[in-house]
């Protein structure tokens, strides 16, 4: 090929290419517009790992977009009250939140199934249930018809048993006692002769120290540490059998979820998932050396008595097949639930649990 053939063809190909560059603008401008959605958390900025959790989605939202989707995240108050976040995201008052729908049971207990319930899954088990056996397409069912679109965005793993001022020895020893215990959980543990008290997270401290209240839950290690439940009630129980593992959420506004470009709801769902990993990660990482600061500063470690244990899974049992009897939803999905964690725990018992008793009791023997 001559200079002067190459040159012209490379001219023509020149301006057909500018000319589909230009064609191509409007319809990739479609397919990415500008949005700006509000998302109302239900946790303050000083909880950084779980209003965290929204932060990092939204910023993994806004990179993957080039800026075109953007998710301001407003803690909780700002906007909205933090227990009132589903209910503004179903009216249309703001687009998204980022919350534990089990905060909303009280409208329905199959509300507390997307987060978790007494003796529930644990977070590899949760994860699973929800991205590989429908999960979140059966919460999705129930969700749609609050007028909200579910996505798992976050996970502190199984949480600790909380603080007591006295020593728990018995089951005997549940009975008149006043804990601040959240949600659901507060159903089930009345069947113990517990008296549950809902009382916000700044108002825990001084509730155990006036001894108004005589235990509190909250979530594990880094974030007790910050509330210094330590001083007031040293007694430090575990596990939290009522939160295995707390799934947090974004719920969208089922209207704004159906406008989305497909491109952006994929991405939304991906940035979610990624955030739900990297919470969790987050909690791993901070809890041990939390712990170890708790019991340097006295907290005294202490696993539930064994017929603390029995009772309440017993009391778990018999609620759900109450709520079941007139609720199919929650039927629906708590024996979706309930089958995949059978099989998943007769794996885990197999391989995992051999494998990390093994490893414990090489940590506990000082050989790691």
């Amino acid at each position: 090929m001559d200079r002067r053939s190459f040159l012209t063809k490379a001219s023509v190909g020149g301006v057909a290419a500018a000319g589909a560059s230009v064609l191509a603008a409007p319809a990739i401008a479609q397919e990415n517009p500008k949005i700006t959605w509000r998302v109302t958390s239900s946790f303050p900025k000083s909880l950084d790992t779980i209003y965290g959790a929204a932060e990092t989605m939204s910023q993994y939202v806004s990179e993957m977009t080039g800026g075109n989707l953007t998710m301001q995240v407003f803690p909780a108050g700002e906007l909205v009250p933090g227990l009132e976040a589903a209910d503004a995201v179903t009216a249309g008052t703001v687009e998204a939140c980022h919350t534990a729908s089990y905060y909303f049971w009280g409208k329905d207990p199959t509300w507390a199934l997307g987060t978790t319930v007494p003796f529930g899954m644990n977070y590899r088990q949760m994860n699973a249930w929800l991205y590989r056996a429908g999960g979140i397409d059966l919460l999705n069912e129930f969700f749609h018809k609050q007028n909200l679109h579910y996505m798992p965005c976050g996970n502190t793993g199984v949480q600790m048993g909380g603080w007591y001022r006295k020593e728990i020895n018995s089951l005997a020893d549940m009975q008149g006692l006043k804990m601040r215990i959240g949600g659901f959980a507060g159903k089930v543990i009345e069947k113990l002769g517990v008296v549950p008290q809902q009382i916000a997270g700044g108002d825990i401290y001084p509730s155990l120290e006036k001894g108004t209240i005589d235990a509190a839950e909250w979530v594990g290690p880094y974030d007790d540490e910050k509330l210094g439940f330590v001083k007031v009630a040293p007694y430090y129980y575990y596990p939290g059998w009522w939160e295995g593992a707390p799934t947090l959420s974004t719920m969208v506004n089922l209207d704004k979820w159906n406008e989305l470009p497909e491109n952006y709801k994929s991405v939304l769902a991906t940035a979610c998932e990624a955030a739900n990993s990297n919470m969790m990660a987050n909690y791993d990482s901070k809890n041990p050396g939390s712990l170890k600061s708790l019991v340097a500063a006295g907290a005294q470690l202490r696993p539930f008595p064994q017929d603390v244990m029995d009772a309440a899974f017993a009391a778990a049992q018999a609620t759900y097949a109450e709520v079941s009897a007139s609720n199919p939803e929650f039927k629906k999905i708590k024996e979706s639930q309930d089958a995949f964690m059978r099989d998943a725990y007769l794996w885990a018992q197999i391989a995992e649990y051999n494998y990390d008793t093994f490893m414990m009791v090489q940590q506990q023997a000082g050989k790691l």
